[in-house]
């Protein structure tokens, strides 16, 4: 079945302008969603692989381009200056083709088709777990420009703002249980809770993904924002327009509402926690081995107190650690390593860890950089529209997810519409992630 489908990719994308195309996308697409994962993994890499660009050909074209542009090809040539500038548009429109991804007409053509553009995001959200696994060049080229293509269709300009209610038809509602993925909703019932009394949904809809909300917010009047995205969707910035389309809908029916908070998770937390703990572990355990002068002052310099010397003390004697040669930050990775998560289920234990994850948490949230911007994607994706990181909540998800993503622990981004455009430059220009006091205060 994946040479079938290696086979129709090929002849969708080789077919004429004037050929009939819909009858080979809908035998790819069909034959595609039939395959395994494995075998969808291949098939990505061999659209990548096959239908990129021609490099060679591309190199001619560029050599050609430049020596149109020498002064001694001018010198030569019996052009006119007018037929000299249409031979560089026509090498510019010939390299600008080139340049074009050949698998670009099978996202094209995919998206004229009836059904083609949720296939794309459906793609893609296999794509970004094809990367996952092995993350070559090629994949992330894919990647890419697929993203290009889906942030240009999925514009808000062309998107439904559906205010989702309990009348709505069961197909969609059962989608919103399916795509929470920040809140995770248990059924229909707990559904319809949330789309009760004092509740409101919002998602974008688009009109060749009928019933198919891309993105949607549950708002809880006085207690928060959360939002979920489909996973093709991922990057592509949507919900920093609809944030701003609820805030002016919400504040259109209640005037009086002036603040806007969500209740986010916080998922990179605890894979940077425990590789800090593990890294610094190591270098504590080699700094108290003999070694070089060269090894000794480079383990100096890279290690950094995680812990305070309070800290310290409490972890070794909450969790009664007799080996002198396993150090603090040794014994505190091994307990947060826990598969079962049993520090969780110890009133003890959770109360001595508390204040550390929170601390800690915080230096996360709000220190830790990646090219100047903030490390943990939500964050980014809030500060970045204008948001305060406003309040740490201790335990506010208990699922095994959230325990082995964030320790439990949620964060509230305020949005005071006073500081949004101000928080956002400041952020873009310096990197700055305003907070309030009560977050600094754990730093």
């Amino acid at each position: 079945m994946l040479e079938t489908v290696q086979n129709l990719m090929h002849g969708a994308i080789h077919m004429k302008k004037t050929d009939t195309v819909d009858p080979t996308l809908t035998e790819f697409s069909q034959g595609y969603q039939t395959l395994g994962s494995e075998n969808r993994r291949k098939a990505l890499i061999a659209l990548a692989t096959q239908f990129g660009v021609n490099r060679v050909h591309i190199r001619e074209l560029i050599q050609h381009y430049l020596g149109l542009q020498s002064d001694d090809h001018a010198q030569q040539s019996d052009l006119d200056e007018e037929g000299c500038a249409s031979a560089l548009y026509r090498m510019e429109k010939n390299l600008r083709h080139a340049l074009k991804p050949l698998y670009i007409t099978l996202f094209e053509r995919l998206n004229a088709h009836p059904g083609g553009l949720k296939f794309l995001v459906d793609l893609r959200a296999d794509l970004n777990g094809a990367i996952e696994e092995e993350n070559i060049p090629l994949l992330r080229s894919l990647d890419s420009d697929l993203k290009e293509k889906l942030a240009t269709w999925l514009s808000p300009a062309v998107l439904e703002l559906h205010h989702i209610t309990w009348d709505d038809p069961a197909s969609l509602l059962e989608k919103i249980v399916a795509y929470e993925a920040v809140h995770p909703i248990s059924n229909l019932h707990d559904l319809k809770r949330r789309l009760g009394a004092g509740r409101r949904c919002f998602g974008y809809l688009h009109p060749a993904i009928p019933g198919e909300p891309l993105i949607f917010i549950e708002v809880a009047l006085m207690r928060g924002l959360s939002q979920s995205i489909q996973h093709g969707l991922a990057g592509i910035n949507l919900g920093k327009f609809l944030i701003k389309r609820v805030i002016e809908l919400v504040r259109q029916e209640m005037p009086h509402v002036k603040m806007f908070a969500t209740l986010s998770p916080i998922p990179g937390f605890m894979q940077w926690l425990l590789s800090k703990l593990a890294s610094q572990s190591k270098l504590a355990q080699s700094s108290s081995k003999s070694g070089t002068d060269y090894e000794e002052a480079l383990a100096s310099a890279l290690r950094e107190n995680l812990l305070l010397p309070e800290e310290e003390k409490e972890i070794i004697e909450a969790t009664m650690e007799n080996d002198k040669s396993i150090g603090p930050m040794e014994v505190l990775l091994k307990l947060l390593s826990s598969a079962r998560h049993e520090w969780a289920k110890s009133e003890t234990l959770s109360k001595m860890v508390q204040p550390i994850l929170m601390r800690l948490c915080a230096r996360y949230l709000l220190k830790e950089k990646k090219r100047g911007k903030a490390l943990d994607p939500v964050t980014n994706f809030h500060v970045q529209n204008g948001a305060t990181a406003e309040r740490l909540n201790w335990m506010a998800d208990f699922s095994e997810k959230s325990l082995c993503q964030s320790a439990g622990i949620m964060v509230n981004y305020l949005y005071r519409l006073d500081e949004i455009e101000e928080n956002a430059q400041k952020y873009f220009n310096t990197g700055y992630i305003k907070a309030s006091s009560y977050m600094e205060g754990y730093l």
